[in-house]
C-alpha cells in the first residue's frame, strides 16, 4: 500500500487527460486546472508526510499549524502564475482557483477514504464533500477573487498577496482546529457559509455581464 496515493492519483488524473481532448476551449481551462490541483495534492501530500514524522506524529499540531500554510501557499502558485502571465479577469480567475482547489479536494478525499475505508460511512462522505471539499476550493477561489484586484494595483500587489495568502492559510487553520474539537459541526458549516456569498457574488456579474452583452442594452 506504499504506492496508494499514486494509483489513486493514476486513475483519477488519465480519464481527466483523456478528457481534454474532447472538450470545448470554453470549458478546458477549468478542466486543466483541476487536474493541476490533483498533481498539487500528490506533491503536498509527500511534503505532509514529511512534517507529520518530523513532528513525531503530533497530527492535531500539523493539521493546524502546518498543513494550512503548505496547501495554501502550493495551490496558490498555478492561480499566481494565471494572474501574471495569461489574465487577470476576476471571473476566470474565480473559475481558475476553484477548480484548483476543487481537483485537490478530490485526491486528498480519495487517500483519507483509503486510508480508512473501513470507518467511513455516506454520511462522512457527504460531510466531507460539503466541508473539507468546498474548503478547499473557497480557499483558493477567495485568493483567485482577491488576485483581479491586485493586480491591477502595482503598489498593492506585494502586500494584497501576502494578505490574502494569510488570510486563506488562517481559514484554513481555523476550519481544521474546529473539525478536530467539541465544536466540529460549526467547522462542518464553515466552509458553506464562505461558499453561499461567494455564489451569488459569482451569480450577479455573470447576469450583469450577460445583459451588457444584449443587444440595444
Amino acid at each position: 500500500m506504499d504506492n496508494v496515493n499514486y494509483i489513486l492519483f493514476l486513475c483519477v488524473t488519465i480519464p481527466l487527460l483523456l478528457m481534454l481532448f474532447l472538450t470545448d476551449r470554453d470549458h478546458r481551462t477549468g478542466l486543466t486546472f483541476m487536474v493541476i490541483g490533483i498533481v498539487l495534492c500528490l506533491i503536498v501530500s509527500e511534503l505532509n508526510g514529511f512534517f507529520l514524522r518530523l513532528f513525531g506524529g503530533d497530527l492535531l499540531y500539523v493539521t493546524t499549524t502546518v498543513t494550512p500554510m503548505t496547501e495554501e501557499l502550493v495551490k496558490a502558485l498555478p492561480v499566481l502564475f494565471f494572474a501574471l502571465l495569461i489574465s487577470d479577469d476576476s471571473r476566470t480567475l474565480v473559475t481558475v482557483s476553484m477548480a484548483v482547489g476543487i481537483g485537490f479536494a478530490v485526491l486528498e478525499n480519495l487517500i483519507i477514504l483509503v486510508g480508512n475505508v473501513e470507518n467511513v460511512t455516506l454520511s462522512w462522505a457527504f460531510v466531507r464533500g460539503l466541508s473539507s471539499g468546498l474548503m478547499h476550493g473557497v480557499c483558493t477561489a477567495l485568493v483567485g477573487m482577491g488576485m483581479s484586484m491586485v493586480r491591477k494595483r502595482r503598489k498593492l500587489f506585494l502586500p494584497g498577496t501576502f494578505a490574502l495568502l494569510s488570510t486563506a492559510i488562517i481559514y484554513h487553520a481555523i476550519f481544521n482546529m474546529l473539525v478536530q474539537s467539541p465544536y466540529k459541526y460549526t467547522g462542518f458549516l464553515l466552509p458553506m457559509f464562505t461558499y453561499l456569498p461567494l455564489l451569488i457574488v459569482t451569480l450577479r456579474r455573470r447576469r450583469r455581464a450577460a445583459e451588457a452583452g444584449k443587444p440595444g442594452a
